[in-house]
This record gives C-alpha cells, sequence and structure tokens, in this order.
C-alpha cells in the first residue's frame, strides 16, 4: 500500500483551488464585460484650418476665413458617438501652433470648452506649427499605454504621425484616420493611411457650415498715396510690435532670408500697414518696397 508524499498537496486541495481560481476568473470577465470601452478624438487643427479652409473657401490662409470650432468639435463628437457606440469619450485633443505656447483669444474660448484640452505647440517665423506631432504621439503612447483607451480618432495628414499610430497601436488601441475631402488629390500622407486600422472622409456639406468666408477690406483709392517716409516708418512700427510679440529668438528665423520675407509675414505687413494708412498698397510696387525697408532697418538695429 503506497503512502502519499505529505509535502505534495492532495487532489481535493487541487481542485478546491482550481475551483477558485475559476470563480475569480469569472468574475473579472462579468467586471471587465461591464467596464465600457473608451475613445479619444485627437485633432491636428493646422490640419483642420487647411483643409476645410481650402475645401470650402479656396484658401489655407486662417486670416481669410472664420472657424466655428466649438460647432465642429461638437460634429466630431457626434460622429464618434455613432461610430463607437457601445464606447464612451474620455476627451478630445486639439492641437495647435501659437507664439512661445501662449494660448490666443481664440484658443482659450476653446480650452474653456467641455471635454476638450488644447495642447500648443510653438509658431516659427514662417507661421509653421513646430512640435505638435510630438504632443499628439505622446498623448496616443500615454493613453495607449494605460489602457485609458480602446479606439482613438486621429484627425490629421502629416506622415510624422505615422509613429504616433504604430506607438498606440503596439499597446493594444486602435486608430481610426479621419480626413477633410480634399479638392484634389490627397491631403493625407499615404503611409499614414496605411498604417491605420480605418479611415473616414468629411465632405463638403459637413465642413460648410463651419466655415465662413471674412468680408475683404478695400480701401478708397481716390486719397493722395502715402508718401515713401511714411510708409517706412509704417514698417518700422509694424517692425516693432512683430519684434515685442514673438521675441528676439524669431530673429534667428527671418534674418538669413535678408531682403526677402516669407510669404507669411510679408502678407501680414501689407495688411497691417494698410489698416494703418487707411490707404491700398496693391500696385505701388515702390511704397511696398518701403515697408519692407522700414521693417527690415528696425529688425537689423534690434538684431
Amino acid at each position: 500500500m503506497s503512502t502519499q508524499d505529505p509535502q505534495l498537496p492532495r487532489p481535493a486541495d487541487i481542485a478546491e483551488r482550481l475551483d477558485r481560481t475559476n470563480e475569480l476568473l469569472q468574475r473579472m470577465l462579468v467586471e471587465v464585460s461591464k467596464t465600457p470601452s473608451t475613445h479619444a478624438i485627437f485633432v491636428d487643427a493646422g490640419y483642420v484650418y487647411a483643409a476645410a479652409g481650402l475645401l470650402v473657401t479656396g484658401t489655407e490662409d486662417r486670416r481669410s476665413f472664420d472657424l466655428d470650432a466649438e460647432g465642429l468639435i461638437e460634429a466630431f463628437i457626434d460622429k464618434a458617438r455613432t461610430i463607437f457606440a457601445d464606447s464612451r469619450l474620455l476627451r478630445v485633443y486639439w492641437y495647435d501652433g501659437a507664439r512661445r505656447r501662449i494660448h490666443t483669444t481664440e484658443q482659450q474660448a476653446i480650452a474653456e470648452l467641455p471635454d476638450v484640452k488644447v495642447r500648443l505647440g510653438n509658431l516659427n517665423a514662417n507661421n509653421q506649427q513646430k512640435g505638435v506631432d510630438s504632443l499628439i504621439r505622446t498623448d496616443l503612447e500615454s493613453l495607449a499605454r494605460h489602457r485609458a483607451i480602446s479606439d482613438a480618432a486621429l484627425i490629421g495628414g502629416d506622415e510624422d504621425l505615422v509613429s504616433a499610430v504604430e506607438a498606440a497601436q503596439g499597446y493594444g488601441a486602435r486608430v481610426h484616420l479621419w480626413g477633410i475631402e480634399a479638392g484634389e488629390g490627397r491631403n493625407q500622407a499615404e503611409p499614414l493611411l496605411w498604417e491605420v486600422d480605418s479611415q473616414r472622409t468629411f465632405d463638403l456639406d459637413f465642413c460648410r457650415p463651419y466655415v465662413t468666408r471674412r468680408p475683404v477690406t478695400t480701401y478708397e483709392d481716390d486719397s493722395p498715396a502715402p508718401s515713401r517716409e511714411d510708409v517706412r516708418f509704417v514698417g518700422a512700427q509694424i517692425a516693432a510690435a512683430w519684434l515685442a510679440a514673438r521675441g528676439r529668438e524669431s530673429l534667428a528665423d527671418l534674418l538669413p532670408g535678408h531682403p526677402y520675407l516669407p510669404g507669411s509675414v510679408d502678407q501680414d505687413l501689407l495688411v497691417e500697414a494698410e489698416r494703418l494708412l487707411q490707404h491700398s498698397l496693391r500696385g505701388h510696387a515702390h511704397l511696398r518696397r518701403a515697408l519692407r525697408d522700414g521693417f527690415w532697418q528696425h529688425l537689423q538695429s534690434q538684431y
């Protein structure tokens, strides 16, 4: 007759432990089934402004149109609610650029909306966003890693977002790319389209209610044209304001291009000068040159 080693568990003990383990697993499965999935919406505002503006008004220039960000964000939330029917919204992340990461009045209003988080990258002297893609990647990866979201709706088109998608997918999250219809070709990078789990495009009818063209300011040209010295002085005045708003570090991006100004800066300079002078400078090449000369002269005197 064999005797059982006293250090080995008895069959009855093993069966009891298995029963307890199965019971715990069943409880966990029930709790998991009760936990709703969660989604978040990640919006590259630079992409939205450019794509929606071009689609509705024919221009990407933010100064030429107004975007009803609150209405558009609500439309994105409603769309997500229908697509992710059994999921709850964590929040909307709105990524934009600002000088020295200081909120504009418009960005402050967006930040005050419920369930919206504004993240700011920088704007360089050419009004180009810097650091926005890395902010998107950080948030996407962090939320996916901590299982805070199961689905991410990403509204953007830059190829640099591919790494953000890969990072989130590596932690089990599904990433859905949303875009805005392009008049011709595509406004989203092909590698990004290949990487995501699904794609959706918003058309003109969807975007039109949220984009409004601004009226064009015109000036009567029957008044005497300003003198070159007056225009040069205004150029220096605008340069002083430009420098105060952006800081001396912004000169490093601008000075190498002397005597030429980036298109966006030159356009801002023209519009502001016309406002101050109350006279159109269009068609007055010599006054436009005087304006740029005054602008550059002040900047170089401060460098």
